[in-house]
Parts: structure tokens; C-alpha cells; sequence
């Protein structure tokens, strides 16, 4: 019998508590995924420790089961017997030969099976499969196991054999990691890759002058020991015994590090060779942010009750631009931000990605305000500063909005749409001030708006929108004015509904038609109702701002993105407010918490997107590809699969990008054996 989702979850954060990272796996097989394959776009090298990721997997994946990489990540080397293929009758003679097994923390799998756990040795153990003996796979680095009380396939669970408690975990026995590193270490022992012999009479000393040298840039004796025991066993003709090398690493030990070099090994090196941490996906937008109290949440629920498709993210997005467009010009923060927003919904064909346009174009039709309601279309930028400059508070929405965005790196391509975005950058920033136009020796054609407020809800399908981001788009700031709501949900389909529009909806955009803090110059020069924000609230932006500073201080691509994630919380903290309370709106700690997180999450994913499809030049786009392809199979992929993935690529082209991806260390190649050869594959390395 399945535990139910919140064990699951419960058991996966008692997981992460104890410093095991995890991820969600599936439990049977789906489509052309198979069961135990992760639900994360990275496979394995995605697991995380952290509360918040976790629950919003689980959220997103209730039928999950936890998944736990081997290797370096959770310190653990797993040892996985098969008894379908033997494996309990291999283990037995290895016993009968070597001697029994410590006792150590054991599972038993959903499969029937039996996983046994050991102490990770300090140094590389590549993962196998029935390499030591037919029906035992080693899970090492490179791996994973799905870990108890998950669910099988089967309708067994995986338990342990006893109590949980990582202090039962036992060092992996001599005999076996001989095994498991046996072909490794004999090649290594061969080819001398790590440097000369070292013949009798210079062994003593050889060992002690590398120990000093680790010991002056600040290493620890029991990381002295270790790697001294490794050169005393490959290099040293013949080896020293064991309480000898002991004896060096204890010996030196004695003095103390040389401070110089420990700041050039620990700082100074670091910052100035090390590569920069790997981007990574900070997943969907996390459950408990898709919702915001009073209007907001009330055009959600209408929404989601009459789509075919329901889609929670989507129909959030557009009901922040509606909240927005409502109370555009009439409100402001302290420090004098307005509602205006471009958010961008992101979505796959036939996902229902059209109807929070519908929703929101059907609620301004009923409250008899059409005039918030901008064209569909902009053939050009002088049509989208007509449309502003005769009603300054307007919402554009546009289907499939990647193709204005692919004009940002090849402008000729379509002078027009490029011309729009230009303006649409003017507009993001004077919603404050006044927008002034080109200047003609005409004075009747000259354009001046006072405080405009333009907002957009815009939605592409995935490919669109991210060929169209580039370097330019980047670097002039356009991209980084876009908040990006992404879905890669397919919900099932519904019965349509047709209920109209509630009346409290309706009510609720009129009263914001009518308020009009300035009186009847409104519409001329309009004077915002200043939102106050309170303490509570001041302490979340503050916070938000130091991590936008520490991004800041990296000076690399992304500095343009992270530059406007303050301001663009403060604009969702403003619209929150505004939903929640609209006769007395005020930025609580709530509205703060709930807009820096979400500005916070979607900077982060929109630079992941970024990282993932912004290239530098041809080969670098190809390769980016390649990665993409092996990022979506899990984080792993056969050299055939990779090859029909990316058929588009000519052979020696894919040959000159693998080659290049083995020698920057972005992939490893690995193999696995089956019944009749032997496989390749490559794995992404974080």
C-alpha cells in the first residue's frame, strides 16, 4: 500500500533535515518516461535540501516518490541487490569469499530487493552495473536510489530494515571498494596519470614534502591523510605501511599553516579561477504564491471555474494586470512606484494559454469599461503611443509575443515591432513623470503624456520566447522588465462553463472607475493615493535589496535582471495591497512577503532561461542545444538517443561539440552494459 503524498513529503524533508538532498521521481512509467526517472528537468543533479523547493515539488508532483543522488551530494555509496538478477546469490558468494557485510543502515526496495548503505570514501566511485558480480549495481557518483517509504510500481513500498539513523551508516569494507574501484585503480596504477614512481629510499620524504605543502595552504590532518595514503598506494614502489604514513600526516600537522598561502588557496584563487556556480532552475512558482486576497483571488476562482484548461499560473498573471489597470494612475508607494507591469505568460500550444486574455477582456466588457482594453495587435510604435496618449491607463494583451521580442537581435528583421519594444521601454519607466515624444518642427505633432500608465499581459508558446532572448535583449534592459509566469502544465480538460461575470467582480472595477483621488483633474494631472508601507513590510525589501546587491556585486550578464527585482516587488507589493483592501490599501508585511518572494523566484527563472538559451556566437548556440537535449532526457542520454535528438546537427559538428563539452568538464562520459553490448552515454556535471 502508497503512503499519501503528505508522508511522502514529510518523510522527504526528514530527508533534507539530515542533510540528504532529494528530488521527485516518478512512481510508474509515463509516456516515454519510465518509472524511478526524475520529474526535475536535471535528473538527479537538481536535488535540494531546501524546505520551500521541496514542498513546491510535491505540490506540483503529488504522486512523486524521493529520489537521493549517491556519490559526492549525500556523501553515501549505495550497494543495490537485485535478487530478480541474481543478485542475492552474488552477494552471497562474495560474503562466503571476502567475509560478511558490517552491519549498516538497510533498505529493503519496493522491488524486493535490498540496499545497503555505506560511508562515501573520499574520493571518486563511479557508479556500475553488475560490475562486481551479476545483480548488484553500485550506486556511487553519477547515481541515485529511490529512497523508503516510497512507492513501487508494483504496489510494494520501500522500507527500511529497522530504524533510520544515519549514525548506523557503516564504512564501506576494504574488499569491496577494491571491487568496485578494481579496473579504475588499475588503469590508474598503469598509466601513472598523477605523476613518477617513487622508489624506495625517497619515500619518506617525498610523502613529507607533499604533506608540508598541503599543510601550509591551511589542510586539515585527517585531508592530509587521506590524499598521502592515495599517493602512498599508486606511486610509492613499494608502498609505505599504513602506520608510517600515518605518522608523516600527525608530523605535520604540528606546525602551523603559512597565513599567505591559505589566503591565495582559499580566497585568492577562488575569486580570481574559479568558474562561476552553475545557474540553476529554481522550479515552478511555488503553490502558496498563486494566490493574493480580495479581487485578485476572485477573478482566479471565476477563471479557473469556466476554462476548458485550468491554469492556476496563467490566471494569476492576468489578474495582477487587471488589478493594475484598474488602479493605474490612482495609486503610488512611497517611493513613488505605480501599477504598471509587463508580464509575460508562458505556455505550450493547446495548454489554454488564451483564456486569462478572455477573462479579462470579458470582466472590463461587463463593467463597462472597455476604454482599459488596448489592441491586440501594434503595427507600430506611433499606433501604441496613440492608444496611450488617449487613455494613459491601458492594458495591451497580445498572443505570441516572442516574435516582437526576436526583433531585439536582428532589428532590420522587422523595423516596426522593434520600434514597439523601444517604446514599450520608454513607457515602463515615466509611469512617474511624462512622457515626451519625438519633437517636430510641427508643434501639434508633438506627444506629451502625463503619467502614463502602460501595462501589458502578453503569452508565447516556450520556443518563441526564449530564441528571442539575446545579448542584446539583455544588455539593453528590455528583458529584465518582464516578469515571466511559466507553466509547462497540460491540465485535463473540464466542462465548459459560461456563468457570467460575478457581480462582486463587477462592482468591485467600477468602484475602482469611480475613485479618483485628485477630483476632476484626474485625468489630466492625476495626483496618486500615496500607499503606505508598513514597518513589517520595509524589513522584507530590505532584505530583498541585500541579496539583489550581492547579485549585483558579481558584475556578469545577469546584473541587468537582478537590477530591477526590487522594483518590480515593490509594483506587486502596490497591486496586492490594492486587491486586498481597496478603500484603505496598505503594504503589510503579507503584501512585501508575498511580492519580494515572487519577484525573487522569477528573477531567478528567467535567468536560468537565459543561461539556457543566450548564446555567443554560432557554436556556442549548438552546444547550448546539446546541453539542453541532455538536460531534458533527465540529465543523461545514450550517444544514439543524443544523435536522433539532434539530427539537425551534421556529424562531425556534434562530434566537435561533445568533444568540446568532455573538455570543459560540462559532461562525462559513462557506459552500461547490457545483455548484448556495451552502451555510451553523457551525463551533465553541475
Amino acid at each position: 500500500m502508497n503512503h499519501t503524498t503528505n508522508e511522502i513529503l514529510q518523510a522527504a524533508l526528514e530527508l533534507a533535515g539530515h542533510g540528504l538532498p532529494v528530488f521527485p521521481c516518478r512512481i510508474r512509467t509515463e509516456g516515454d518516461k519510465k518509472a524511478k526517472s526524475p520529474y526535475t528537468r536535471n535528473g538527479f543533479k537538481q536535488a535540494s535540501t531546501a524546505t520551500e523547493q521541496i514542498k513546491c515539488w510535491w505540490a506540483n508532483y503529488p504522486d512523486a516518490i524521493i529520489g537521493m543522488p549517491t556519490g559526492v551530494p549525500s556523501h553515501l555509496i549505495v550497494m543495490d541487490i537485485d535478487p530478480r538478477h541474481g543478485g542475492d546469490h552474488s552477494l552471497q558468494n562474495l560474503i562466503d569469499e571476502h567475509g560478511e557485510l558490517p552491519d549498516t543502515l538497510t533498505a529493503i526496495t519496493g522491488g524486493g530487493g535490498t540496499h545497503y548503505y555505506f560511508k562515501y570514501p573520499g574520493f571518486p566511485v563511479k557508479s556500475s552495473t553488475s560490475k562486481i558480480a551479476s545483480g548488484i549495481d553500485i550506486k556511487a557518483d553519477g547515481g541515485y536510489v529511490i529512497v523508503a517509504p516510497s512507492g513501487h510500481e508494483n504496489g510494494n513500498n520501500y522500507y527500511w530494515d529497522g530504524d533510520f539513523d544515519l549514525d548506523d551508516v557503516a564504512d564501506i569494507p576494504e574488499w569491496l571498494l577494491e571491487l568496485i574501484t578494481a579496473e579504475d585503480t588499475a588503469t590508474e596504477a598503469n598509466d601513472n596519470p598523477d605523476g613518477n614512481r617513487i622508489p624506495e629510499g625517497q619515500r619518506n620524504n617525498t610523502l613529507a614534502s607533499l604533506a608540508g605543502n598541503m599543510r601550509r595552504v591551511g589542510m586539515g590532518e585527517s585531508e592530509i591523510l587521506a590524499a598521502i595514503q592515495m599517493t602512498n598506494q599508486l606511486r610509492c614502489n613499494p608502498p609505505l605501511l599504513e602506520s608510517e604514513v600515518v605518522a608523516i600526516a600527525k608530523s605535520v600537522c604540528r606546525y602551523e599553516p603559512d597565513t599567505v598561502a591559505v589566503a591565495v588557496a582559499e580566497n585568492h584563487y577562488d575569486q580570481m579561477f574559479k568558474p562561476e556556480p552553475a545557474v540553476t532552475d529554481p522550479g515552478p512558482i511555488p503553490e502558496e504564491l498563486l494566490n493574493v486576497p480580495g479581487f485578485i483571488s476572485k477573478v482566479i476562482e471565476y477563471n479557473l471555474r469556466n476554462a476548458i484548461r485550468p491554469q492556476p499560473v496563467l490566471a494569476l498573471a492576468a489578474a495582477i494586470q487587471l488589478q493594475a489597470v484598474l488602479a493605474a494612475r490612482k495609486v503610488c508607494d512611497g517611493r513613488e512606484n505605480r501599477t504598471n507591469l509587463y508580464v509575460i505568460g508562458v505556455a505550450g500550444s493547446g495548454a489554454g494559454k488564451e483564456f486569462a486574455r478572455k477573462i479579462n477582456r470579458r470582466i472590463l466588457n461587463a463593467a463597462g469599461l472597455n476604454h482599459f482594453d488596448g489592441h491586440d495587435e501594434l503595427a507600430s510604435d506611433a499606433g501604441l503611443i496613440k492608444a496611450v496618449e488617449k487613455n494613459p491607463a491601458i492594458l495591451f494583451q497580445i498572443d505570441e509575443f516572442g516574435r516582437y521580442l526576436r526583433t531585439m537581435g536582428d532589428p532590420k528583421r522587422a523595423p516596426h515591432l522593434y520600434n514597439v519594444i523601444t517604446a514599450f521601454m520608454k513607457f515602463f519607466s515615466c509611469a512617474d513623470s511624462t512622457y515626451k515624444g519625438k519633437a517636430y518642427a510641427d508643434p501639434k505633432r508633438n506627444v506629451e503624456i502625463h503619467y502614463p500608465c502602460v501595462g501589458l499581459y502578453a503569452t508565447t508558446v516556450p520556443e518563441n520566447l526564449y530564441q528571442g532572448i539575446t545579448l542584446e535583449s539583455l544588455k539593453d534592459g528590455f528583458y529584465a522588465r518582464l516578469l515571466l509566469f511559466d507553466t509547462d502544465l497540460i491540465p485535463k480538460r473540464q466542462p465548459k462553463a459560461s456563468e457570467k461575470v460575478p457581480l462582486e467582480i463587477i462592482e468591485t472595477a467600477k468602484w475602482w472607475e469611480m475613485f479618483n483621488p485628485t477630483g476632476n483633474l484626474h485625468d489630466q494631472f492625476p495626483e496618486p493615493l500615496e500607499v503606505q508601507t508598513l514597518y513589517g513590510g520595509q524589513d522584507v525589501f530590505d532584505d530583498l535589496a541585500e541579496r539583489v546587491d550581492e547579485e549585483l556585486a558579481k558584475q556578469n550578464l545577469y546584473s541587468s535582471v537582478w537590477a530591477r527585482a526590487e522594483e518590480k516587488a515593490c509594483r506587486l507589493a502596490l497591486i496586492y495591497a490594492c486587491s486586498a483592501n481597496p478603500e484603505c490599501p496598505v503594504i503589510d508585511e503579507a503584501a512585501a512577503n508575498w511580492a519580494c518572494r515572487l519577484s525573487e523566484h522569477i528573477t531567478r527563472k528567467m535567468i536560468y532561461i537565459a543561461d539556457q538559451w543566450v548564446s555567443d556566437g554560432y557554436f556556442d548556440e549548438k552546444q547550448k542545444k546539446v546541453l539542453r537535449v541532455i538536460a531534458a532526457a533527465g540529465g543523461r542520454i545514450s550517444q544514439s538517443e543524443l544523435g536522433e535528438k539532434t539530427r539537425s546537427l551534421q556529424k562531425k559538428e556534434r562530434t566537435e561539440i561533445i568533444d568540446n563539452l568532455l573538455e570543459t568538464g560540462a559532461i562525462i562520459k559513462d557506459s552500461a552494459k547490457n545483455t548484448t553490448k556495451s552502451a555510451t552515454y553523457y551525463v551533465l556535471v553541475e
